[in-house]
């Protein structure tokens, strides 16, 4: 059997990454964020590695991407329905992982 193939597969290629994750919760909890706003508060990422992440996310259609057009330009990421409805699998597995250290 082919792990991509299953709905396994499909979810592991979606939030694999050091940071997708991160990235995820973080737009759950604000709503919305811009990407400098998010390289702050991850720390550790660098811009060019934030950016392939969040281009990603944006392709799998985890999360959408608003530029506004301005000078300078600001740029928007909320979680779109798609992104949403995969939070209550972090949080499982973000709860089983609780539940390890007990």
């Amino acid at each position: 059997m082919d792990v991509k193939s299953t709905g396994f597969g499909l979810t592991l290629s979606l939030i694999s990454g050091k940071y997708k994750m991160i990235i995820l919760y973080l737009l759950h909890e604000h709503h919305t964020i811009r990407h400098n706003e998010l390289k702050r508060k991850i720390g550790t990422i660098s811009f060019k590695s934030l950016s392939l992440m969040l281009k990603d996310l944006e392709k799998d259609g985890l999360i959408n991407r608003v530029e506004f057009p301005q000078i300078p330009p600001k740029v928007e990421y909320s979680l779109t329905e798609r992104g949403l409805s995969l939070i209550p699998v972090l949080d499982s597995m973000c709860e089983w992982g609780e539940n390890q250290n007990k």
